[in-house]
């Protein structure tokens, strides 16, 4: 029987095959070793013969024949247009699409790059704070003009051409968030995988040397190995046993923490894109009594942007009304809203105020401002009238609004009337005809004031309440990824030590290190050996006898 076995010699240019060239089966069996081709692959034999009858032999002549074929031609060579065209294809083509990923790869998973990525993004997100989001471009037109360009050459064309007015769902801003996310899932793919994967390994060493050579080694002169194995695991380590050598590690979670951290950012750049690209905002001042339907205010932020069900809500403000601190000055405001479906049936109602919004089908409403709508007075026992407030300008940002009763003909082209002037809902400044001063009156005090014959009474002031509306989707995500990047930055201080022993006689080489707390770990591991007991004289020779069985 022949057993064939091929070895390959470092050079394929060059290829020697070797068989056995036998005559008819005799008694006696005499190999002779030639030459074919040269080639260079070596064919190592195993023979094995027995001596047998000749109608054995005559019988397994033709099977042996069928098995073995031996041939003193030396086979065809192959054309050197094959070979060519087989290496420059599998070179060519495969060669260049297995390399392509791990180039894009290597060059993805590029520190500087990355380091370059978080800065660029850094300064979008420190110009998009400067820079106004969301105004007309006649507001850019105004605060950014050509004739007088901040910093000599930064012009509103700057802003509306590369997006800057939307900084945060800009097609640049977007990119750099794809590229940085590209970057981390290549180092994750790259380097922190196949880091935890060796970490993984149970890694015995069987020299003394490597184990000297680790970051801390000692050698315990009469020891077992196995009582060190039992007081490692009795300060958390993992320990495995292999002959007379050991492995034992602990912290292996902080190996996962890297990777942690770079998902958790991947889940707010996502959160944060979602948010930019698929939310809802809008802001509407509504009078005390008054409704609007969300879907009315909210408009689109992005591509992603779609509409829900509880867009056709409408919104009912039942009151508006305000807190006051002692000197006056406005504490709090509050609007007690009533929401309402297609039906006309109210689904929800609540008195939102400053930090306590309505939440209802994804859609957020904010209490953001306050404003006086109209001031409701009686002009000599008739009405109620409602006089429109309005808003006017002063120093500061302290608000203040007017209004105005005419007095007389009113289409008189001089025509003249009472003033009245309010800084809240509180009181009422009201000036005569001739613009001076004529007294003050709270709203509902039903105390009337004679101005110029006319008899008013101030019955109420209608406030406006101020109203932001958004959805934003991408919210719960971001605060995954933040709770996550917590968590695993903390996870990430863990250490992770190794330790290996090697039994030597009676003997103990211990060495071991470990990626964090490289000071403390020389300090932990001698409290560790101290407690490792030493061996007597008979435990000497029962260890001898068991490491030679």
């Amino acid at each position: 029987m022949a057993t064939v076995n091929p070895v390959r010699t470092p050079n394929p240019s060059l290829v020697r095959t070797h068989c056995l060239k036998t005559p008819i089966l005799h008694s006696t069996f005499n190999p002779q070793v030639h030459t074919l081709f040269n080639k260079r692959i070596t064919l190592s034999f195993t023979i094995s013969s027995k001596l047998k009858a000749s109608q054995d032999v005559r019988k397994k002549k033709e099977n042996v024949s069928r098995k073995i074929v031996l041939s003193d031609s030396s086979p065809p060579p192959l054309k050197n247009d094959e070979v060519s065209t087989k290496v420059e294809s599998r070179g060519g083509v495969i060669g260049l699409v297995k390399r392509l990923p791990r180039r894009v790869l290597s060059v993805l998973s590029n520190l500087p790059l990355a380091i370059g990525e978080m800065a660029a993004i850094a300064a979008l997100m420190a110009l998009g704070t400067v820079i106004e989001q969301g105004e007309a471009p006649d507001f850019y037109f105004e605060k950014y003009p050509e004739d007088n360009p901040v910093l000599g050459f930064f012009t509103w064309r700057w802003i509306l051409t590369l997006g800057f007015d939307h900084m945060f769902s800009s097609p640049i801003f977007l990119g750099l968030l794809v590229l940085m996310g590209l970057s981390l899932m290549s180092c994750t793919y790259t380097t922190q995988i196949p880091l935890v994967k060796v970490a993984r390994r149970w890694n015995f060493l069987h020299s003394a040397e490597a184990i000297r050579k680790q970051e801390f080694s000692d050698t315990l002169p009469r020891a077992s190995i196995q009582d060190l194995g039992v007081i490692l695991m009795g300060a958390g380590y993992e320990v495995f046993l292999k002959g007379p050598s050991l492995y034992a590690f602990k912290g292996l979670v902080g190996r996962f923490a890297p990777i942690g951290v770079h998902l958790a950012m991947l889940l707010i750049m996502a959160g944060g894109t979602l948010s930019a690209t698929g939310s809802f905002r809008g802001s509407v001042t509504v009078p005390q009594g008054l409704n609007f339907v969300i879907g009315d205010v909210l408009g689109p932020t992005g591509f992603l942007s779609t509409p829900t069900d509880a867009f056709s809500t409408e919104v009912h403000v039942n009151k508006f009304y305000m807190d006051y601190y002692d000197s006056g000055e406005v504490k709090q405001f509050h609007t007690d809203l009533s929401l309402f479906d297609l039906g006309g049936k109210e689904v929800l109602r609540k008195t939102i105020s400053v930090n306590d919004p309505l939440r209802y089908g994804g859609i957020t409403i904010y209490q953001t401002d306050w404003s006086f709508s109209a001031l409701q007075i009686l002009k000599n026992d008739e009405g109620p009238f409602n006089l429109a407030m309005a808003p006017l300008k002063v120093n500061g940002d302290k608000k203040l609004f007017g209004t105005f009763l005419p007095v007389g003909d009113v289409n008189s082209p001089n025509v003249k009337g009472i003033s009245m002037l309010a800084r809240d809902l509180q009181s009422i400044v009201i000036y005569d005809q001739e613009g001076k001063f004529a007294g003050v009156r709270r709203p509902n005090s039903k105390l009337p004031i004679d101005i110029d014959s006319t008899k008013i009474v101030i019955v109420d002031a209608i406030g406006s309440t101020g109203l932001d509306l958004k959805t934003d989707p991408g919210v719960p995500i971001v605060y995954a990824g933040f709770g996550a990047l917590m968590l695993t930055t903390c996870i990430s201080y863990l250490s992770h030590a190794q330790i290996w022993a090697l039994q030597d006689g009676t003997s103990v080489i211990v060495g071991g290190k470990t990626n964090r707390a490289k000071a403390e770990f020389p300090d932990d591991m001698n409290r560790l050996l101290d407690q490792v007991p030493e061996l007597v004289e008979s435990s000497l020779s029962s260890q001898s006898d068991s490491i030679s069985a």
